[in-house]
């Protein structure tokens, strides 16, 4: 498919498609982690729930990589600039190896702390650090993995990565059950067998996009002069990721918040909000896929200075993210009393997460403007814009409504509620702001361009 001259909805579904079912295979891979603690134990839920907001460091660094990498790529490939293309991708290895050993050290040296801040008992501390302390061992193996895909999505390839999240999926399903309960010559390993198979899965995710790379046209010009650290590549992968990375972290601050909240009612409360989430998470699947897919096009056509191309693809996705939220909410809303039967048979761990769905089917219209914005700052190569955006809805509002909440001493459902209101006030806000860069920016640029 050519990014820069294929009809535009058609690129969108073409490439969201195969992004969507890529990321749901991801997301079911989370849930049945998420069903295997809960065999363990109520509280072994509540441990891997809580290790969300410290095991999302690792995901916000692999999204500013992906996102810098598909980006700055997309961009040179939009310019025809052969050089760029390869000297971006071989300083994101770079770049990548270098991230990874900080964070890992970060994870290690924190997650205990970050555990007892949330208020967990030490049977969840304990069963949350045998599963941190694997993931942020083995965080090379993700950063890698999106560093390498980065070059697929910035030619347009989502396909390539769906395969290996369904694959993934397939294996975690085996092994999940085989390590933490043992079978003939295998220990028992309980929740740290849930992290070693996640280990398992990505370092084989690894061998399989490095196989698909190596295949790729682009990359068989490559010579090792390309690998020697160059400061302005290195540079501009730091100032368009770590932007992205900082802000997404900010959603795990978000997480703790509202896991500190929620743990206020109880160990069952946490475990009931944790499994609802990974609902949440499969419903917000379309709009992940579509903004991949804006990402990848606008990228490439902002290189190329195809600027009725880039307002036209953020339009279209908008449109299409909207109505698929509004039918999303419902069907949420209707199945709430149900889905949590997938994840635990306590009856208080299922009205917890049953009272947070229904309140969730209300604010997930909001996301699309939230998330397709970003996304659109991103490909623009204006990463501060996006940093900005997340921390204000991810550090700042979840500080806003905790304090009002403690300050009203809000029930369970009052404190999302609240949340509903500061995130639809959010989004709004973005839409607005995104709509006046496209006034004031991009139709002025395209006047000049075609006067």
């Amino acid at each position: 498919m050519n990014l820069l001259k294929d009809n535009i909805p058609k690129l969108l579904r073409s490439l969201a498609i195969p992004a969507s079912i890529g990321t749901l295979f991801q997301t079911l891979y989370n849930i049945v982690d998420t069903y295997f603690a809960g065999k363990i134990s109520p509280e072994a839920l509540s441990a891997l729930s809580k290790s969300f907001p410290i095991y999302f460091v690792i995901i916000a660094t692999s999204i500013g990589v992906t996102v810098a990498g598909t980006a700055l790529i997309g961009n040179s490939i939009g310019e025809n600039n052969k050089k760029n293309i390869l000297y971006y991708f071989a300083n994101l290895i770079i770049y990548s190896f270098v991230i990874s050993i900080i964070i890992s050290i970060l994870g290690l040296s924190l997650a205990e702390k970050i555990f007892v801040l949330m208020k967990s008992s030490q049977e969840v501390v304990n069963y949350g650090l045998q599963y941190t302390n694997i993931i942020y061992a083995g965080s090379l193996i993700f950063i890698l993995v999106v560093a390498l895909n980065s070059l697929l999505h910035a030619q347009g390839d989502t396909k390539t990565y769906r395969n290996v999240l369904v694959l993934s999926f397939l294996l975690n399903i085996i092994l999940n059950p085989l390590l933490i309960f043992g079978f003939l010559f295998i220990p028992a390993l309980g929740v740290a067998g849930i992290g070693y198979a996640t280990i398992i899965c990505q370092l084989i995710s690894l061998l399989i996009i490095l196989y698909k790379v190596l295949k790729n046209p682009m990359i068989k010009q490559i010579t090792f002069k390309y690998f020697r650290p160059k400061f302005f590549y290195l540079k501009n992968i730091f100032f368009q990721s770590m932007p992205i990375s900082i802000a997404i972290c900010g959603y795990s601050i978000a997480a703790a918040i509202i896991f500190t909240y929620v743990g206020s009612f109880g160990e069952y409360a946490t475990a009931g909000y944790g499994a609802a989430t990974r609902i949440e998470q499969v419903v917000l699947l379309p709009i992940l896929g579509i903004n991949t897919a804006l990402i990848s096009i606008i990228s490439q056509n902002y290189g190329a200075k195809n600027f009725d191309r880039i307002i036209e693809t953020y339009h279209v996705a908008l449109r299409y993210s909207f109505y698929i939220m509004l039918i999303s909410g419902f069907i949420i809303y209707i199945t709430a009393d149900l889905v949590p039967l997938l994840f635990s048979n306590d009856t208080q761990v299922i009205d917890y997460s049953s009272r947070y769905l229904k309140i969730s089917a209300f604010v997930l219209p909001a996301y699309p403007f939230f998330f397709l914005s970003n996304g659109f700052f991103m490909a623009l190569k204006k990463s501060e814009n996006a940093m900005l955006n997340n921390i204000v809805r991810n550090v700042a509002v979840p500080i806003i409504v905790f304090y009002i909440a403690r300050y009203l001493s809000a029930d369970y459902n009052s404190f999302f509620w609240l949340w509903v209101v500061f995130q639809w006030t959010i989004s709004i806000a973005l839409l607005l702001i995104v709509k006046f860069y496209l006034t004031n920016r991009l139709y002025k640029s395209r006047a000049i361009i075609n006067p």
